[in-house]
């Protein structure tokens, strides 16, 4: 197949997930053609059949706001005819989704539009008024529209009232890549031996409730000698930084920033903090869960379908800072019970969410949008 992959190059779930699908697909034989505003952080190496399309953003005095949606459309279109593209697989709603539905109107084709949800687009986002009707018509009129769980299906099908099949595909993790590989020199650059450390992987925005994850670890150092890695950056970055020192942990915290190779600090770590207040799936949980670290999360969205509470780690309610640092003591000063869920939680994701598992259910779910006829919007 010919695919045409539209996301966000950043560092952010969507746009990780979309660029590890196109480069496993890419592995399997497909062409893969990446069109974004810039490169993908994750296509980081060269692939025969993988290409990367830059949308070029024009500058006029006229426009107080860059015009990308239809500058996007445009460089779908150019791609599409040139390389005569089987569908388009659109990652995040807005506004790839309506950007590839004015491609196919002006290409007047049968080009396919594949929409994945992958969580704010539909929570947060999407909700504000003046997106919500854009929304549901981008959903409506896609070919073939994917959740990655059960949670966002659901959340997509009650805030917009869409009567559309939904299919859940989860989010994945190479499993060959991310797998616990000790690193004792880089350990040793982040805590003595006889110290245990704590992770935390966002981008740092205010649903991740980094604030939460530090009063956390204030808590379990009063009981178990330890430091925290913070990896990633954001706008609540600064804020954190400030708490740590108005708590007097920063010669304890670490702030990381961001982190293309994060095998071998997950490695280091022995166990991961998230206590978000929005997790549509939680993919730096699943990473952890694949290299062997338990995993305390609080119990939203699609946290719970990932991780299971007393066996991969543990789950409470958003904001009980108490109740995870038990939690995170009862693992951190019992070892055994600490690499018991470390190995189930490897299990789950080797079983459940490995890259080939789920790429199969991608090139499943290509075959089957291709066969069916055009999207028709729900009466």
């Amino acid at each position: 197949m010919k695919i045409g992959i539209v996301c966000y190059p950043t560092y952010g779930g969507s746009g990780v997930i979309a660029t590890e699908l196109g480069k496993a697909l890419a592995a399997r034989g497909h062409q893969i053609h990446f069109i974004s505003y810039a490169q993908p952080m994750r296509l980081d190496e060269y692939l025969d059949n993988v290409s990367y399309h830059e949308v070029e953003m024009a500058s006029y005095p006229l426009f107080e706001f860059p015009l990308y949606t239809p500058a996007l459309a445009s460089k779908i279109v150019e791609v599409a005819r040139f390389e005569k593209l089987d569908l388009v697989h659109a990652h995040y709603a807005i506004p790839h989704a309506i950007s590839a539905f004015l491609a196919r109107e002006i290409l007047r084709t049968h080009l396919k539009v594949i929409t994945t949800l992958h969580g704010t687009d539909i929570t947060l986002v999407g909700l504000e008024p003046s997106f919500l009707p854009v929304m549901k018509f981008s959903i409506e009129r896609s070919d073939g529209v994917t959740a990655v769980s059960r949670f966002l299906r659901e959340k997509t099908t009650t805030n917009y009232n869409i009567n559309k099949d939904i299919r859940v595909i989860p989010n994945f993790v190479d499993t060959g890549k991310y797998r616990r590989v000790e690193h004792p020199d880089v350990r040793a650059k982040f805590a003595p031996a006889e110290e245990r450390v704590l992770i935390h992987v966002s981008n740092f925005r205010p649903v991740k409730r980094v604030h939460d994850v530090i009063k956390i670890f204030g808590e379990v150092r009063k009981k178990v000698p330890s430091r925290l890695l913070l990896v990633g950056d954001g706008p609540e970055r600064s804020a954190c930084e400030i708490l740590t020192r108005e708590m007097n942990l920063q010669q304890h915290v670490r702030f990381l920033g961001k982190q293309l190779e994060l095998v071998p600090i997950l490695s280091s770590a022995d166990l991961m903090l998230m206590p978000s207040q929005s997790e549509s799936f939680g993919l730096s949980a699943l990473e952890a869960m694949a290299c062997e670290v338990p995993v305390i999360s609080s119990s939203v969205g699609g946290l719970p379908e990932l991780q299971v509470h007393g066996e991969t780690g543990y789950i409470a309610e958003i904001g009980d800072i108490d109740r995870m640092a038990k939690y995170a003591v009862e693992l951190l000063t019992n070892e055994a019970k600490r690499r018991q869920f470390g190995n189930a939680g490897r299990i789950r994701a080797v079983e459940n969410f490995d890259v080939g598992k789920i790429v199969s259910m991608y090139e499943e779910y290509y075959t089957e949008c291709l066969a069916a006829g055009p999207a028709v919007a729900a009466g």
